[in-house]
């Protein structure tokens, strides 16, 4: 996954692609390994960094969703604990089996969630993550220390996944380019390309690093950009109907002992009936999400000043160490791309998380919704779609069994690399060479073998691609982060060719940014 010589393929051939897909997040990363698998050929641009949006901000959970569950959506459900189950075998380095524990009210909660859960565990099938059951007050208690025990009856228990959105996004990748695909970031899309009957036959873009622009053919193109569906579709026809209702999800990074344990703690009714998870993630806590509509869509969400009063309130009243503005090490917000119900009044919760697909009198194939639970389905229903639209032979998914780039049975989560799976030995050669093992953070214990890692391997092109999305600091610790910057730079420019003028405009870039990220 070496941009400059992906790049290069660009420019020497004119060929084809069976598929170009626009956007690299979840929805296009698993479009894009699909059709990789099934022998297709494929190019994938995104206009800033893999996951810089949405796809980057999630509750870190692989899970099937028990609130819909509880809205009577089986189907959806089904789907994604089965996906839940492939992710699990196929990424073990990255997704694991997580203990939650439901808070409960008295016998009417007790009885509801022992009976709702073990219906979460059938539906799982032979892909289950354990059994679900009910926890006494004082069980529960001593399983979660910091838990209110005037606030609770008892407990039940039930298993979900957990994961690291982009590093699933960036082994993504990296399988899907050892499969052929052409996978690049900081290309944006400028226009489509249209044949004389008005199919769309290709796209224009702009290389961000160098300012070329190019142009590539394509038989199919998609429109994979998430809550930025619209803009695309607006380059396809200018009076396209709004597909897209987005709903801003925020988080709060807290300290470990604000949930010292290695369970998680779900939290079904709120005030506004919301769920809310406190969830042991990368030896911190993440604390989320709330679901608010959005106007307006952007690459870099701020968190409300409402959304932030009412996770710390609402974790507040549960928890005996009641968590303030000044523990928070990092807030992040993310939008989701939920589809548009015609009723504008819709409350988000209850929009779709499903996945759907529309079709273009252009040809175009548009996802929106979905969820990275079942990026892989995305993936295998918009390649089922693009066959039958462009009349070729049904070629059956090879995705259900493929071992994601890294896998790792049994890592030890104590270990600092243990997100590199397989690769960890690579970034371990590298640290061999002299400065090269010393760290950038310690509380963070990220070392500059990583950042040389990064480069060389994973495509990252700037100083917030490293601290936000090859390694996690940015939403982990951003004060501490930032003072990250200037060693992640230096290590870069040297292995960019970059100056220090290069140097000091990253450090300031990741400054700016970062500082929406702090409270």
């Amino acid at each position: 996954m070496i941009r400059n010589e992906m790049i290069g393929k660009i420019s020497k051939a004119s060929k084809e692609y069976d598929f170009i897909i626009i956007g690299g997040g979840a929805t296009g990363i698993g479009i894009a390994l699909e059709a990789s698998a099934r022998g297709y050929s494929v190019i994938l641009l995104e206009k800033s960094d893999f996951t810089k949006s949405t796809s980057s901000k999630s509750t870190k959970l692989v899970h099937g969703g028990v609130r819909y569950l509880a809205q009577g959506n089986i189907g959806l459900v089904r789907e994604a604990l089965t996906e839940r189950g492939l992710l699990v075998k196929n990424a073990p380095h990255l997704v694991k089996n997580l203990t939650f524990i439901i808070p409960t009210h008295g016998f009417f909660d007790e009885l509801q969630y022992t009976i709702g859960l073990t219906l979460y565990d059938l539906l799982a099938g032979k892909l289950s993550l354990g059994r679900s059951r009910w926890l006494s007050k004082s069980k529960t208690v001593k399983r979660i220390s910091t838990i209110n025990p005037k606030k609770i009856s008892a407990g039940v228990e039930y298993h979900d996944g957990q994961f690291d959105d982009t590093r699933l996004a960036i082994n993504t990748l990296q399988t899907a380019a050892s499969l052929g695909a052409v996978v690049l970031n900081y290309c944006d899309v400028k226009g489509l390309v249209k044949n004389s009957t008005g199919k769309v036959s290709g796209v224009k873009f702009i290389d961000q690093e160098t300012g070329k622009e190019h142009e590539i053919k394509g038989k199919q193109v998609v429109n994979a950009t998430g809550v930025f569906a619209d803009d695309v579709l607006k380059m396809d026809s200018p009076n396209a109907e709004k597909t897209i209702a987005p709903s801003q999800g925020v988080h709060l990074m807290l300290d470990k002992s604000f949930l010292p344990g290695d369970d998680a703690i779900m939290i079904p009714k709120t005030d506004d009936g919301r769920v809310l998870f406190l969830v042991p993630w990368h030896n911190k806590v993440v604390v989320g999400t709330t679901d608010t509509p959005i106007k307006k869509e952007s690459l870099e969400p701020i968190a409300l000043e409402e959304e932030i009063e009412f996770i710390l309130n609402t974790a507040a009243r549960y928890l005996t160490k009641a968590p303030v503005r000044s523990d928070v090490l990092s807030v992040f917000a993310g939008l989701r791309p939920l589809a548009a119900s015609k009723d504008n009044e819709s409350k988000t919760k209850e929009i779709s998380r499903s996945h759907k697909i529309f079709e273009s009198e252009s040809g175009l194939l548009t996802m929106v919704g979905g969820k990275w639970t079942t990026y892989r389905k995305m993936g295998e229903d918009l390649v089922d779609r693009a066959e039958k639209n462009q009349g070729w032979a049904h070629i059956q998914t090879k995705t259900k069994n493929l071992r994601i780039h890294g896998y790792k049975e049994n890592v030890d989560h104590s270990n600092p690399l243990y997100f590199y799976g397989s690769d960890e030995e690579g970034v371990l050669e590298i640290a061999k060479k002299e400065g090269m093992k010393e760290y950038i953070s310690t509380t963070l214990e990220v070392m500059n073998a990583q950042v040389v890692w990064a480069v060389k391997y994973e495509m990252a092109r700037t100083v917030e691609d490293f601290l936000a999305r090859r390694t996690r600091c940015q939403i982990l610790d951003a004060k501490e982060s930032i003072k990250m910057a200037p060693q992640v730079a230096k290590i870069m420019a040297k292995e960019l060719g970059k100056d220090n003028e290069w140097q000091l405009t990253q450090v300031e870039d990741y400054k700016r940014v970062t500082s929406n990220y702090i409270l």
